[in-house]
């Protein structure tokens, strides 16, 4: 199994508090890998990114988009050399992709990564 699908099926696992759809689209270069609908009525979107290194390697569509839509947006990032599962909101994007996982997350860890996204709209 590819490590982003890995992820995908954990964070699914782990949150089943919200309603998730997976979203596969060719037609709109850089939407968010997944929609999210939690308890609160809130909407948001995922990008899920996995590394082996500090390095996370996002397309121009990508930063477009969270440029675009800097609210209720989320990137969440698993190292594969840590196992540390690391989430920022996505109006942080030309930081993360220039600093990669030196910048400080919105939060880290499983648990605090599920449950931020859980709270999304209090």
């Amino acid at each position: 199994m590819k490590p982003e699908r890995k992820l995908w099926l954990d964070l699914k696992k782990n949150t089943p508090t919200i309603c998730w759809n997976r979203i596969e689209n060719l037609a709109v270069p850089g939407l968010p890998d997944v929609l999210g609908y939690n308890k609160h009525q809130q909407f948001f979107t995922v990008e899920l990114k996995v590394t082996r290194s500090n390095k996370i390697r996002f397309s121009p569509h990508q930063i477009a988009f969270h440029v675009q839509h800097p609210k209720n947006t989320f990137i969440l990032v698993k190292s594969l050399d840590t196992s540390l599962w690391k989430l920022y909101e996505g109006k942080n994007i030309r930081e993360l992709a220039a600093c990669g996982l030196k910048l400080a997350a919105c939060c880290s860890g499983l648990v605090a990564c599920c449950s931020k996204l859980d709270a999304c709209g209090l």
